[in-house]
């Protein structure tokens, strides 16, 4: 575990900015540069929870921060426990309590017993880079919060990292959101994380959100969610890369932009963009690559030696014909537009689908430019089921998107998102 301390930068000290922000410590500005303010912020943390008070993040303190980057701790039932008394303790509710012990009766605990406490704040981090990491530690503390979600994997990345979905619902009604296909496009994997938690405490607290019934579209439909397509890559963006990956020095290679792989990284860890490695007119988005001036394995735009090369590709095709889905949304960024079409494919009610979403959204609903008009995971879904398939570009300005878009972003897709299954 890296140790952090008074002039330490970067993402992992952005981590511990905004957990402790989130739990009452003010750090100052979450900027991943651990400044004074975040050295007293540590300081006060370390002292409240009996340890030593030296204002660096250690092996000790990040075992603690740990806990609260889960969001939930183990607890032992000790004489005289109550639900009402743990959840006082932890600033919880009783309600998430029962709902993360479903086995247990509340009326009836049993020293000794050990049990799962959800802290009384939101698990899913939207303040720093979102990286694999990261959405492992939110996918573990949404489970342990609401272990009837269903998660699963669809596969793994050339490096090994698992391909995770989520599932939201149990009814027929199949639909399929995807995001971080491009590693610059990291932002959306928290937009689709947020949502998901979102999603599940209106289910147990029968809420709704934005006017709709949450628990009718748990019973009518099935969301399936893959929150990050492109880990390795997403990885290279916020983190950079090392000699110990085993790709590093063809990756410093490949990247004959002169610019840092934070900035232009779009491709998975062998240099092929995924969104170009679909079996839909693959050949003729191989031919645009000359035009392009791609030549090679880069950081964008090469479609691979051949349809579906890459792992990631593959276990997406394969997932998807697995299941029913009557329609998939594809997140990349940026441009706040709505790519609907693939060739002359004109999917029942498409366009009328698309309109809609342009109206929730203000997306202008658009035709897909010629550089990106074949091969793309939406193309292959639209030529393979004749079904509708979205591309949404959500934000605006220069990829990687500053994570102080989120909140916008977020705004303008969560009523998308609560409407596809069910309209």
């Amino acid at each position: 575990m890296e140790i952090l301390k008074l002039g330490s930068r970067g993402n992992k000290v952005k981590i511990v900015q905004s957990v402790l922000s989130k739990i009452g410590y003010n750090p100052g500005a979450i900027d991943g540069i651990y400044g004074i303010n975040t050295q007293r912020a540590v300081m006060r943390f370390q002292n409240d929870n009996g340890l030593i008070s030296d204002g660096i993040v250690g092996p000790n303190t990040w075992s603690l921060l740990e806990r609260f980057i889960l969001g939930y701790d183990n607890y032992t039932i000790k004489q005289g426990d109550t639900f009402y008394s743990i959840a006082n303790k932890y600033y919880t509710n009783v309600n998430s309590i029962i709902v993360a012990n479903p086995d247990l009766d509340p009326n009836n605990l049993i020293v000794g017993t050990k049990i799962v406490v959800p802290y009384g704040i939101d698990v899913v981090l939207t303040d720093v880079g979102y990286t694999y990491e990261l959405l492992e530690k939110n996918i573990e503390g949404l489970k342990a919060r609401y272990p009837f979600l269903e998660v699963g994997t669809i596969g793994k990345s050339v490096l090994g990292k698992n391909l995770y979905y989520i599932r939201l619902g149990n009814g027929p009604n199949e639909v399929f959101y995807n995001a971080s296909h491009h590693s610059l496009e990291w932002i959306n994997s928290p937009v689709m994380m947020s949502f998901t938690e979102n999603f599940l405490e209106a289910f147990v607290n029968n809420n709704f959100i934005r006017g709709y019934n949450i628990n009718d579209i748990w019973e009518s439909s099935s969301i399936y969610i893959v929150p990050m397509v492109n880990p390795d890559g997403v990885d290279v963006v916020i983190n950079g890369i090392t000699p110990e990956n085993p790709y590093y020095e063809e990756i410093l290679e490949w990247n004959d932009t002169g610019e840092p792989l934070s900035k232009v990284w779009n491709a998975n860890i062998r240099g092929v963009d995924l969104n170009r490695n679909y079996p839909a007119n693959w050949e003729e988005a191989k031919d645009q690559e000359a035009e392009l001036g791609v030549t090679g394995p880069g950081p964008t735009r090469y479609g691979g030696s051949s349809p579906l090369s890459e792992p990631e590709t593959k276990a997406m095709v394969d997932f998807t014909r697995e299941h029913n889905f009557k329609m998939t949304l594809a997140y990349h960024t940026q441009g706040r537009v709505i790519y609907w079409q693939y060739l002359d494919f004109n999917p029942p009610n498409a366009r009328a689908i698309g309109e809609v979403f342009s109206n929730i959204t203000g997306y202008r609903l658009s035709d897909v430019p010629y550089a990106a008009a074949f091969a793309g995971y939406k193309d292959w879904f639209i030529k393979e089921y004749n079904l509708p398939g979205y591309t949404f570009e959500t934000g605006l300005g220069e990829n990687p998107l500053p994570i102080s878009q989120f909140n916008r972003i977020y705004s303008e897709n969560e009523e998308v998102l609560l409407l596809s299954p069910i309209i």
